[in-house]
């Protein structure tokens, strides 16, 4: 169940649905961020990671080859108050 956006980027309430949203796009992991008292889960390693990748996917032109790039190669679980700011 998505829990609310930040900056265009879905804000999870399970962290099954932050990675399968993160896999989509070429992403690995997930980080969290607070919304309402609740604990959120988004996909990419870093907001920013998140941030970026959306906006090339999105940007993109689909000619029938695409490409894809990830700079996330870590792996592990979450990166809690990285990125917060209050969200």
């Amino acid at each position: 169940m998505i829990l609310t956006t930040i900056d265009g980027i879905p804000l999870y309430s399970t962290i099954a649905e932050a990675l399968q949203w993160a896999q989509s796009r070429g992403l690995n992991g997930y980080h969290t961020h607070i919304y309402q008292g609740q604990t959120g889960y988004m996909g990419g390693f870093t907001h920013n990671t998140a941030v970026n990748q959306n906006t090339i996917t999105l940007s993109t032109p689909q000619s029938g080859s695409t490409t894809s790039s990830s700079s996330s190669t870590t792996s592990g679980g979450s990166s809690s108050g990285s990125g917060g700011g209050g969200y």
